[in-house]
């Protein structure tokens, strides 16, 4: 399923939501070298500048071929990147679904517990089945990822279920094109 992006900058309250660019490098690294923010999500900080374009070029190609991807969250007030959040295309089978988008989202450590996880992801949602009027959305979280999990919650997810990578308990969420307009209208 080809899709165009949305029209940018998304705005929120408190953030824009952009494509993400090389000038976003630094922020990135800053983000993604820290061990905390790797805690939940399997994988190892990054240790180079180079690891962080690479990642920035892959989303870049995910746009291209795919028409979405995860955007630069910035700090309206400040214009400070401060991590990403997006929708991602995924081929590969889950939950008897053979292709969907998956919600992510990732924040410096800094800017955590204001709200701005939950923000952002709302702000994709509206895009995501308002503009790109998709009739799912499935997310996948460490199950001892508590935050993360309020977040979903929030937002209207709801168990799809569960799987074992590498010994580590995943939960798999889902919020579907009229629960998340009945939420929307309450």
């Amino acid at each position: 399923m080809m899709v165009r992006l949305p029209k940018f900058p998304i705005r929120t309250p408190r953030l824009s939501l952009r494509p993400l660019v090389a000038a976003d490098a630094e922020a990135l690294y800053a983000m993604d070298s820290d061990p905390r923010v790797h805690t939940f999500l399997g994988d190892t900080p990054v240790k180079t500048m180079d690891q962080i374009h690479a990642v920035i070029a892959m989303i870049q190609a995910q746009y291209a071929a795919n028409g979405i991807g995860r955007w630069a969250v910035v700090l309206r007030q400040t214009g400070q990147c401060i991590g990403w959040a997006g929708l991602k295309f995924v081929t590969e089978p889950m939950l008897g679904h053979g292709q969907y988008y998956d919600l992510g989202y990732r924040l410096h450590h800094a800017h955590w517990g204001r709200g701005y996880a939950t923000e952002a992801a709302s702000a994709v949602l509206h895009c995501g089945f308002e503009q790109m009027q998709l009739p799912l959305v499935l997310a996948q979280v460490d199950a001892r990822n508590a935050a993360s999990l309020s977040v979903l919650n929030k937002l209207g997810f709801v168990e799809a279920g569960w799987a074992d990578e590498e010994g580590v308990r995943q939960a798999w969420l889902q919020l579907d094109a009229p629960r998340w307009r009945a939420l929307e209208a309450d």
